[in-house]
């Protein structure tokens, strides 16, 4: 049902904080370009590769050409961040109404199952390690892991402020779980060099592994849900729902749905049953309201008169 019983307001569309140019400003966020982070973070990253890759032959250590291997993946991982950026950002086409802001949630699902991969890998080397304890293969290794802690967690801070955003949060715990396995391999090579513990690697690397994989979890799920149009966390629709309706002049609602157009952008559409006639205000005042206290940044409003008999198709028990 795309017209109104209201001859003057049939709907109202918010071109705010989703649209360029948009006359609303997210309240909640700071809007942040992540372009000079993404281009220093790789740049650090590349080069860090190559540094590991490099000492690792000199060295003759396996372990480090195959964290070097790891850390490719992680560049990888933030070039489909940057990218899914970048492509959120191309305006809407007539084949693409919406653009392709949603881009950004599947990248960070994509980031996710990366992630909860290369976990798999750390923790299975992890328990061959345990089962036939290997020493660390010399001060080489201790001191490339400790340049590798110093350039993942300079690139992880660069991310740390964008946590609402899931693609930025992918980027971000990617860099943080190698910080996090660099420091261990550190920790565990001195901590065997003064023992003679060989066990402390690989029980590390799990109980890293274990610290990690709860915010990846966290991240897949988040990303699950609104791969599949579920309302983004952290909004109320019980709320959104008691606020519609406690409008003035409004009867009731129906047809409300609340979906992620992008990691950071929400939609909402909802049919308002009015008892009187609302004017362009009314419509004005309900989107900034949305934007301003729920952090719906698109919302399509269509009137129905209570007074009349409705004729809205999706204003029926059998519909979503």
């Amino acid at each position: 049902m795309t017209h109104s019983h209201d001859n003057h307001d049939h709907s109202a569309h918010d071109h705010g904080h989703s649209c360029d140019g948009g006359l609303f400003h997210h309240h909640h966020h700071e809007v942040v370009d992540y372009n000079r982070a993404f281009a220093i973070g790789t740049t650090l990253n590349i080069v860090f590769v190559v540094i590991e890759a490099t000492y690792g032959w000199i060295a003759g250590s396996i372990a480090l050409i195959a964290d070097a291997g790891h850390n490719l993946s992680d560049v990888l991982g933030l070039l489909l961040a940057w990218g899914a950026l970048y492509l959120s950002r191309k305006p809407a086409s007539e084949r693409k109404t919406y653009g392709l802001r949603r881009i950004t949630i599947m990248a960070s699902l994509t980031s996710a199952v990366l992630l909860l991969v290369a976990l798999g890998a750390i923790a299975w080397e992890a328990i061959e390690r345990l089962a036939e304890p290997q020493p660390v293969a010399g001060m080489t290794v201790i001191v490339v892991a400790a340049i590798g802690v110093v350039i993942n967690t300079a690139t992880a801070l660069l991310f740390v402020k964008g946590q609402h955003d899931l693609n930025i949060k992918s980027a971000y715990l990617h860099m943080a779980a190698d910080a996090a396995v660099s420091l261990g391999v550190v920790i565990a090579g001195v901590a065997i060099l003064l023992t003679g513990w060989l066990w402390l690697d690989p029980i590390l690397s799990l109980a890293i592994v274990a610290i990690v994989l709860i915010g990846t979890w966290h991240l897949l799920r988040d990303s699950l849900n609104l791969s599949i149009d579920g309302v983004p966390a952290g909004i109320d629709l019980k709320e959104i729902r008691a606020y519609l309706t406690g409008l003035p002049g409004v009867e009731r609602i129906h047809d409300l749905h609340v979906w992620a157009l992008s990691t950071t952008q929400t939609a909402l559409t909802v049919h308002l049953i009015t008892a009187t006639p609302v004017g362009n205000r009314f419509l004005e005042q309900i989107q900034k309201d949305l934007q301003e206290r729920f952090s719906i940044d698109h919302a399509t409003i269509q009137v129905e008169r209570a007074d009349e008999e409705s004729l809205c198709l999706l204003d029926r028990e059998q519909c979503v």
